[in-house]
């Protein structure tokens, strides 16, 4: 994972995302996924512009199956952003970063 984005897993997901006093952005992916790849970039950028402000991490849904089912997750790449634990927004997609940057923004 690129410095600033968190690597979630089912043993650490609850904690990093639903726990934190913090705005959460999870990207779902998978390796194979090529949509989830061009997203890459943007969210090492979103880690880097909200380092300290927000929680940014990807969890690769082959890994944490139980964690996206948890969520309803049928397409990816999905970007939710959690907010005192409540999904407050759900961006299915690759969307353009100030979609993403206006998600966060409105939940800080």
């Amino acid at each position: 994972m690129a410095k600033g984005v968190l690597e979630l897993t089912t043993e650490n997901f609850d904690d990093s995302v639903l726990k934190t006093d913090k705005p959460a952005v999870v990207d779902f992916w998978a390796p194979w996924c090529g949509p989830c790849r061009m997203l890459g970039p943007t969210i090492e950028e979103l880690a880097g512009d909200y380092d300290g402000r927000a929680v940014i991490g990807k969890l690769n849904v082959d890994d944490s199956r139980d964690i996206a089912a948890r969520y309803g997750i049928s397409s990816i790449p999905a970007v939710l952003v959690f907010k005192k634990g409540e999904v407050v927004a759900n961006l299915v997609g690759v969307q353009a970063k100030s979609i993403y940057s206006s998600a966060i923004d409105g939940n800080l």
